[in-house]
């Protein structure tokens, strides 16, 4: 069993059909020099059938090579895009992440605020009431001894 390459099939059919194409085209003439000019002519078409299938098989040769390596390229791309995407989220998950611990954070600082202004207001509270219990007592002395506050309400 033969097994052919494309090209060199196709040229070999290509041959054909130009052989096959002139042969009834040709008519039975008498000498050598109509022999000779048909020879040329069938040297020619063989040449020229040679040179077309030269030809697409080398078309078909770049055609398949541009394929090939548009092909690489897209598969390219599409693994750095991939790449790229599963960077953005590592990043965007990190980012949030990192904006939940600052919230936190924030929160506690919040609270922690709160509690110091709640302890302050305890302790003007509780100064408040000394501070009034000691007004009573003054008061209370002052009435027992029956002597009036030599300040009177700190405007003196």
């Amino acid at each position: 069993m033969i097994f052919f390459d494309k090209s060199k099939f196709l040229l070999l059919l290509l041959l054909l059909f130009v052989v096959a194409a002139e042969e009834p085209a040709e008519e039975k003439k008498e000498g050598s020099v109509h022999r000779d000019a048909v020879l040329v002519r069938l040297e020619q078409g063989k040449r020229i059938s040679l040179i077309k299938a030269w030809e697409e098989a080398e078309k078909s040769k770049v055609e398949n090579k541009a394929q090939k390596k548009l092909s690489y390229v897209g598969a390219w791309e599409n693994s750095k895009k991939a790449s790229v995407e599963a960077e953005l989220k590592k990043i965007e998950e990190q980012l949030l992440k990192k904006k939940a611990e600052y919230a936190e954070k924030m929160k506690n600082k919040i609270a922690r605020i709160h509690k110091e202004a709640e302890e302050k207001r305890a302790m003007a509270e509780a100064k408040r009431g000394e501070d009034v219990l000691k007004a009573e007592e003054m008061a209370a002395k002052y009435r027992a001894t029956g002597t009036a506050p030599t300040k009177l309400f700190g405007l003196f």
